[in-house]
């Protein structure tokens, strides 16, 4: 018998590999803002708790967790003068074009959930725009039974409310929900809503940041479905 009757995951950091598909992605965005010039790159590197030389982001970057908003937020404390708004639809038109590298081969790995019975879900504190562009890029977006970003009217993680809106939405109570993510915002959330919680390891926290919100801490996605089973 499995441990649960849907699954809820985060996107980035546990569908798709965080460095590589968004340390990646930031570089380019802090050469576009700063239109190359080192000064303003390095304002922005610095706000952004981003490695220039290295090509990734720190673990405490507030952008990692962070909604869109908070990420244009972050960004224009080192642009003096430049519109919140303007970064913001910015950030979400440039994110929808990110290089995924997802976590696993999902079309394989979605379809074998899904043929257990499964209900799955998405709760990303990204747009709701750019999950359904990342989801469909990736081949998998019909695969999924609720998609949610911080803006679909439910909130943001660390608050359990979009949680509890997938939950509903797929007519499972929240104790046989598993939420599966990289971040102690996802765990957080998910402890909150009452469900089983899963860190996953391909994101920018280490085990020990999960392990105390965590019911089991697993390499990547493809580790979940033994867990279940167990």
């Amino acid at each position: 018998m499995s441990r649960a009757d849907a699954i809820l995951f985060d996107k980035d950091g546990t569908l798709f590999d965080f460095h590589a598909t968004w340390s990646i992605w930031a570089g380019e965005v802090i050469h576009h803002l700063g239109h190359g010039e080192a000064g303003t790159m390095a304002r922005l590197a610095q706000a952004a708790h981003y490695d220039l030389a290295a090509s990734r982001f720190l673990p405490t970057s507030p952008i990692i967790a962070g909604t869109n908003r908070e990420a244009a937020e972050c960004l224009a404390s080192a642009l003096p003068g430049r519109d919140v708004g303007e970064i913001e639809t910015y950030l979400m038109r440039a994110a929808a074009r990110a290089p995924l590298a997802p976590a696993v081969p999902l079309v394989p790995y979605l379809d074998g959930l899904r043929g257990q019975g499964l209900r799955l879900g998405v709760m990303t504190n990204d747009t709701e725009y750019g999950a359904r562009a990342h989801l469909g890029a990736a081949g998998v977006l019909e695969r999924f039974d609720f998609i949610a970003g911080f803006d679909s009217g439910h909130g943001a993680k660390p608050a359990p409310g979009p949680l509890l809106a997938f939950a509903r939405a797929v007519g499972v109570a929240p104790d046989r929900v598993v939420m599966v993510g990289d971040s102690t915002h996802d765990l957080i959330a998910g402890r909150a809503a009452g469900m089983a919680c899963v860190g996953v390891l391909t994101g920018t926290a280490l085990a020990e940041d999960l392990a105390p919100h965590a019911d089991a801490v697993l390499p990547d996605i493809g580790h979940l479905p033994g867990w279940l089973a167990a």
